[in-house]
């Protein structure tokens, strides 16, 4: 299925001895209400695979695709945009002004909004969510992207009128310098990784999250899942969606399994040690909505509770993983998923085919598993430029 290349598999000794619970079912009722009501709202598919399931080795797969989530390519909107209203809300609020999602996109109080500016450092898909929910609700949206960002995601979130600056080497380099300049220019910083100090927005931006697992879960049939792999860079949509497991399954429910690129394995190194360790500086990755050396301290307390296992990943399975989606396994539909969405999957086939990892996460012919497809081709001359390789796949 995928080439056999090295791995590395991090046990969570800590679970549910550390961490605590950050996402409370209130905040996820209320980002839930407000994004169902937004125009263009609907579910996301989730596929069923059986052919890939065969070729793995086990009993059921199924991909929530979120390519087509509000046009934007990612699931990211759900945070991103949605903390976007919800700080606009909260500012008028403040000025005793009582205003809808919907009055805010109507531009009934642009008078307003426009003076307010939010920021956030990005690798895409985050600025993207950003600068859109920035333009749907009437305010100013500063972005900055680090060095290694494609130009061609850059483009994507100026197409949204915000403005784009680069600032820094890393995605990390870039939250600092963001921060910095919002707090000195009076703006309001749209993250879903946070800091001491700074945890309000990124729990809300972590609610929105949810509602991918929410519909993934109500959308799955049959036998609940077994395993959850879903990918992270700083942690957020993992933490979501691990919070979302044991909602709906409770505590006993499917182990949840965080994929990380082998370059920045914050995740891994995290767990290991109980605490927030960011993985040290090393090569850039092409899963570059995962490049992320700091863990979200405050994703990192749901994952120390929930999360089974992090698996590290290397760069050599990206290109046949995302390949495999897009020709369709033996009858399977094919399935148009970028760099960073493949990572749940590669991290599937590798720890099923090796048996000692295999045996660690309980992974065998009976498991069920969600993956969650996190993007799709959100750098269309990248994708095709991957999925053509002569090499990608056996």
């Amino acid at each position: 299925m995928l080439p056999a290349l090295p791995f590395r598999l991090t046990l969570n000794r800590f679970r549910g001895r550390a961490g605590r619970p950050v996402l409370d079912p209130a905040g996820f009722a209320e980002a839930k209400a407000a994004i169902t009501a937004w125009p263009g709202y609907a579910p996301t598919p989730l596929h069923d695979l059986p052919g890939l399931a065969a070729g793995l080795g086990v009993a059921a797969l199924r991909w929530k695709d979120e390519g087509g989530r509000f046009g934007l390519g990612s699931f990211k909107a759900l945070g991103g945009a949605y903390a976007v209203a919800r700080h606009l809300r909260q500012t008028l609020a403040a000025e005793g002004v009582d205003a809808t999602d919907a009055d805010l996109a109507a531009g009934h109080f642009a008078d307003r909004t426009r003076s307010v500016t939010v920021a956030c450092a990005t690798d895409g898909n985050h600025g993207r969510a950003v600068a859109w929910g920035a333009q749907r609700f009437h305010c100013r949206a500063v972005v900055f992207v680090h060095a290694t960002v494609s130009a061609g995601r850059a483009e994507a979130i100026a197409r949204f009128g915000a403005e784009v600056r680069r600032a820094g080497a890393t995605y990390d380099d870039a939250v600092r310098l963001c921060a910095e300049t919002a707090a000195r220019e009076g703006w309001t910083v749209i993250s879903d990784t946070s800091w001491p100090g700074y945890e309000e927005i990124p729990r809300a931006v972590m609610q929105g999250y949810r509602l991918m697992a929410a519909e993934a879960f109500a959308q799955w049939r049959g036998d609940p899942p077994t395993h959850v792999f879903i990918q992270a860079g700083v942690g957020g949509a993992a933490a979501a969606v691990a919070a979302q497991a044991a909602a709906t399954f409770g505590e006993r429910g499917p182990r949840v399994i965080v994929v990380e690129p082998m370059a920045f394995d914050g995740i891994a190194r995290s767990l290991a040690a109980g605490r927030a360790v960011p993985s040290p500086p090393g090569p850039d990755t092409l899963m570059a909505g995962l490049a992320c050396a700091e863990p979200s301290p405050l994703a990192l307390e749901e994952l120390l509770l929930r999360a089974e296992a992090a698996l590290g990943v290397p760069e050599e399975a990206v290109a046949p993983a995302m390949r495999l989606l897009a020709r369709g396994v033996r009858g399977d539909p094919p399935v148009v998923a970028g760099e960073s969405a493949v990572a749940g999957l590669i991290g599937l086939a590798l720890a099923r085919a090796n048996r000692g990892a295999a045996m660690a996460l309980g992974l065998g012919p009976g498991s069920r598993v969600l993956l969650f497809g996190t993007e799709g081709a959100t750098d269309p001359d990248l994708y095709a430029r991957l999925v053509a390789c002569p090499e990608a796949v056996a």
